[in-house]
C-alpha cells in the first residue's frame, strides 16, 4: 500500500489573491449563464439520448457547455478548454478550463435536484480553483488554496476518525462491484453509521459542507474530478484514487473528512 499518511495538497499552485478573486468572480458569471439554461430545461420533458457509454445526455448538457465555452473564449482567448460534451480546445495551454455542464444527468432527467455544474481551472495540469454549482438550490461551492466557500462563506469538513461514526455516500454501487472489490465495499458500507446513494457531485457537496464523511465514486473522467479536488482539499478533507494515490489521473475517487481516510482505503483494498 502507498504511504498516504501526510499527503501534500494537490492543487496548491502559485496564485495571488487578485488572480483568485478574478477567477472566482468569473466563475460566478459562468454559473449565472449555466444556471439559467439548465433551469429552463428542468421538468420540461426534454428528450434523453444515450452516448456511446450508455450514459444519458440532453440538449441541456450540450447547450450549457456551448454557452460556457463561448463565455470563456471571449474572456480568456489564450486559455484552453476540456468539456465533457464538446471535447478539447487548446488543452495544452498553461491555463485550461475543465467543464462538466451537468454532473448527475441521471438525476436531472429523473426530476431530481441533486445534480450540478462542475467548473475548474487548471494551471500547468493542476487545478487551482474548482466550483460546484447547484442551479436549483443556487448553491455555489468554490474551492482553492485559500479554502472552500459556499455562497461566499467558509465551509469545512466535520471531524470523523472512525468508520462506525461515518455517513458514507457512493455513486452507483453496482459499478463498485463491476470495477472494484464489491464485497469489501459492502462490508465497509455495513460498518458505517449510515449509508446512502446520494452520489455524483451532490455527495461531494455534503462532504465539503460537513454533512457526510466518506464519498466513493467508482468510475470517473477528468471533468468529474478536477473541480472536486480543490473543493475537498480546500474544505480540509482528503481525496485520492481508490488505492490512495494521486487523484488527478484517477478513474475512481475516494474522498473523506480526512481522519478516516486511511481506514477507508485499507478497507476497500483488503488484498493489498
Amino acid at each position: 500500500m502507498p504511504d498516504f499518511l501526510s499527503p501534500a495538497p494537490l492543487f496548491t499552485k502559485s496564485i495571488d489573491a487578485a488572480q483568485l478573486q478574478e477567477f472566482s468572480a468569473f466563475i460566478g458569471e459562468l454559473c449565472s449563464i449555466s444556471g439559467a439554461i439548465i433551469r429552463s430545461h428542468y421538468l420540461s420533458g426534454i428528450e434523453v439520448e444515450s452516448k456511446s457509454d450508455h450514459s444519458p445526455v440532453t440538449a441541456a448538457d450540450r447547450d450549457t457547455e456551448l454557452a460556457l465555452r463561448s463565455a470563456i473564449m471571449a474572456r480568456y482567448p489564450q486559455h484552453g478548454i476540456i468539456g465533457e460534451e464538446h471535447g478539447a480546445y487548446r488543452e495544452d495551454a498553461d491555463y485550461c478550463w475543465v467543464l462538466d455542464p451537468i454532473d448527475g444527468t441521471k438525476a436531472f432527467v429523473s426530476n431530481c435536484y441533486i445534480f450540478g455544474t462542475l467548473i475548474s481551472l487548471m494551471h500547468q495540469g493542476r487545478p487551482i480553483i474548482g466550483a460546484l454549482h447547484s442551479p436549483l438550490m443556487e448553491h455555489l461551492l468554490i474551492g482553492s488554496a485559500g479554502g472552500t466557500t459556499l455562497n461566499g462563506k467558509p465551509v469545512g469538513m466535520r471531524a470523523c476518525a472512525d468508520v462506525g461514526d461515518a455517513m458514507l455516500l457512493a455513486t452507483d454501487h453496482w459499478d463498485i462491484f463491476t470495477h472494484h472489490n464489491g464485497p469489501a465495499f459492502e462490508k465497509l458500507s455495513r460498518e458505517a453509521r449510515l449509508y446512502r446513494g446520494w452520489g455524483d457531485c451532490h455527495g461531494y457537496f455534503q462532504l465539503a459542507t460537513g454533512g457526510a464523511d466518506i464519498m466513493l465514486d467508482p468510475v470517473l473522467k477528468i471533468w468529474d474530478i478536477m473541480a472536486i479536488v480543490p473543493i475537498i482539499e480546500g474544505a480540509g478533507g482528503r481525496i485520492t484514487d481508490w488505492q490512495g494515490n494521486n487523484p488527478l489521473t484517477a478513474t475512481a475517487i475516494v474522498a473523506t473528512a480526512g481522519g478516516v481516510h486511511d481506514k477507508v482505503i485499507r478497507a476497500l483494498n483488503p488484498a493489498s
